[in-house]
């Protein structure tokens, strides 16, 4: 069952390869706290342009590993090109819930706070994480989709 996260407010936009990266905040009701997401748009399909409404391209979700964020592969990978190329949109979204205060979470870099699981934790100490159902269950991704997934380092 889908469940409809709050509207992303767009927090950064940056041109790049004709297209842009759009990194957008919202509250999620599944976690438990805010989260961010990056999203590549190639050209055509941005949102905040004159786009056709309901163009719809293939998507890549690239679900990052260990001590990343949703900014990591964005910065650093430089597959917009190729995603340009190609008409392809990427959504990056972060590894963990951040921010909730739980005890423990960030004494190791391998377990808690960008520790990059995607589950749902059974123990009930952790039981805001549940990532599994944030990446799999939520809609109102600002874009049309035909959904592939990736993961690097989980």
């Amino acid at each position: 069952r889908a469940v409809n996260m709050a509207a992303p407010e767009q927090v950064s936009a940056n041109k790049c390869c004709g297209g842009y990266n759009r990194r957008y905040k919202h509250s999620s009701s599944v976690l438990g706290c805010d989260m961010t997401f990056t999203i590549y748009f190639p050209p055509g399909v941005d949102p905040a342009s004159s786009s056709p409404p309901g163009s719809k391209v293939p998507v890549i979700w690239y679900l990052s590993g260990l001590t990343c964020t949703d900014e990591n592969v964005i910065q650093k990978a430089g597959a917009q090109k190729a995603l340009s190329q190609h008409g392809i949109a990427f959504i990056a979204p972060d590894t963990s819930p951040r921010g909730l205060n739980v005890e423990g979470e960030s004494d190791s870099w391998d377990f808690g706070v960008g520790a990059g699981f995607y589950i749902n934790a059974t123990d009930d100490k952790w039981k805001l994480w549940r990532m599994y159902d944030y990446i799999t269950k939520v809609s109102n991704v600002p874009v049309s989709v035909s959904i592939h997934i990736m993961l690097h380092g989980v």
